[in-house]
């Protein structure tokens, strides 16, 4: 594994574009090969379900800030920004507490809770009296449960199947996400039109029980964990003093950041597209996300073969960002509700490459007991601009329609991968130079 100090991070930073080292103990994979881990096998299982829920309650609650405040754009971007905006505040604290307490035992208090959240806001639908700002409200309290389980979550994955199925792992849990994508915004789009918002938000809240279920199912003695990490003052300084010391690890996540902020915002977007420029109902916006979820189910399935072939590339991380970002000013420019959904497909296979990679990256990159604080900056970074995201593209659409947000998002990710791979094979030169020419002395 590599480390944050000394002559480690001196050689890393000589050859930002080689393949990361590869894990002490990389077995022999195959696609699947991590769901030959009893633990793990009971965490996907209960994801597949728990997150076809999660969809669902997604395009539920869009669509009713939508008709509540009469198909308005902004109020879409609020609720989002709303929902993302604790982990601005709470990310780096919860990979403090991944780092340091039993990451089963918090999943499952924070899983419930969120379920709880889900349960507060469907009584309120399906009694009539929903109001927009009891939709702001739980947002927010939402988002807070979401700050601090993500990373929870993300720095378990290595403690269930360790080190050497990382990547496969990580690989089949976008998997798992993304093929509740297929299915949860298309019935949650029927649901809606059937039952009301209502109902769907009950059902996601029942489908969390399936991963508390796995979790508590599981054989704690199974799995990897790290060292306990006792508690102590200025472990986040700490945490965020090794990112620094390493600039791949800066520059990947300055990019997963420029990406997120400005690329990834469908969950807006592609309401607002369905609405406001296509004029399409609740089952016309399910359609969009779940074309969006095919291709990206494609891109996970692809990354979980490729997670075969050992450690990937950063050049895969800068490349697919860049393609993405083509790809997503492509599919804003198509002129049919038809052929913008079928250019989502390739939009959502290259993202599921980018984001799969990048992921990996990271957790392959760092020390066990660093784990959980990387992720929570990942997640930061990934997820913290969301609340930027959601009013900005609100604004945008509003201003100057809804096909600006993809324009904008597509050139901004090309920005970001041309510029931040142009600044990091200059330090690989320069370091280079340097080694060379003390070589020389």
């Amino acid at each position: 594994m590599l480390t944050g100090t000394g002559g480690t991070r001196e050689k890393k930073s000589s050859n930002f574009h080689s393949d990361l080292p590869p894990p002490p103990e990389q077995p022999k994979q195959g696609t699947f090969a991590s769901l030959r881990i009893r633990n793990y096998r009971l965490f996907f299982s209960g994801q597949v379900v728990s997150n076809v829920g999660t969809w669902m309650n997604r395009i539920a609650q869009d669509w009713l800030v939508f008709t509540l405040t009469g198909n308005n754009p902004v109020a879409l971007g609020v609720a989002a920004a709303l929902q993302f905006a604790p982990t601005l505040f709470l990310s780096l604290y919860a990979g403090v507490l991944a780092d340091r307490l039993d990451k089963r035992k918090l999943l499952i208090l924070l899983q419930s809770a969120m379920a709880g959240c889900a349960v507060i806001l469907g009584v309120l639908d399906v009694s009539g009296l929903v109001q927009v700002w009891h939709v702001y409200v739980l947002c927010l309290v939402f988002g807070v449960f979401v700050a601090l389980e993500t990373p929870v979550r993300q720095s378990f994955t290595s403690e269930m199947v360790g080190v050497g199925q990382i990547s496969n792992a990580v690989a089949l849990n976008s998997s798992s996400f993304n093929l509740a994508r297929v299915v949860g915004p298309a019935v949650a789009g029927l649901l809606i039109i059937w039952v009301g918002t209502g109902v769907v938000f009950l059902i996601n809240a029942a489908t969390t029980a399936a991963v508390i279920t796995g979790l508590l199912m599981m054989r704690p003695s199974e799995l990897h964990r790290g060292p306990v990490i006792a508690r102590k003052k200025g472990q986040l300084r700490e945490g965020l003093r090794y990112v620094r010391g390493r600039a791949d690890l800066v520059a990947v996540l300055t990019l997963v950041f420029c990406v997120s902020t400005f690329g990834i915002t469908f969950f807006t977007t592609l309401a607002i597209m369905a609405a406001n420029v296509f004029h399409k109902e609740a089952d016309g916006y399910g359609l969009l996300s779940t074309m969006l979820a095919v291709g990206t189910l494609a891109g996970a399935l692809l990354a979980a073969r490729r997670s075969v072939r050992g450690t990937p590339r950063l050049r895969m991380v800068f490349g697919s960002a860049l393609v993405f970002g083509v790809l997503e000013i492509a599919a804003g420019l198509m002129p049919t509700y038809t052929s913008f959904a079928i250019a989502l497909i390739p939009v959502g296979l290259v993202l599921m490459t980018f984001m799969n990679t990048a992921n990996t990256t990271v957790q392959l990159s760092v020390d066990q007991e660093m784990r959980g604080r990387v992720m929570g900056l990942y997640m930061l970074v990934f997820l913290g601009g969301n609340p930027i995201a959601g009013p900005m593209t609100g604004w945008l659409a509003d201003q100057f329609g809804g096909r600006s947000t993809f324009l904008v998002g597509g050139v901004m990710s090309i920005l970001a991968a041309l510029v931040l791979g142009l600044v990091l094979r200059w330090r690989a030169g320069l370091a280079a130079r340097r080694v060379e020419a003390r070589g020389t002395v």
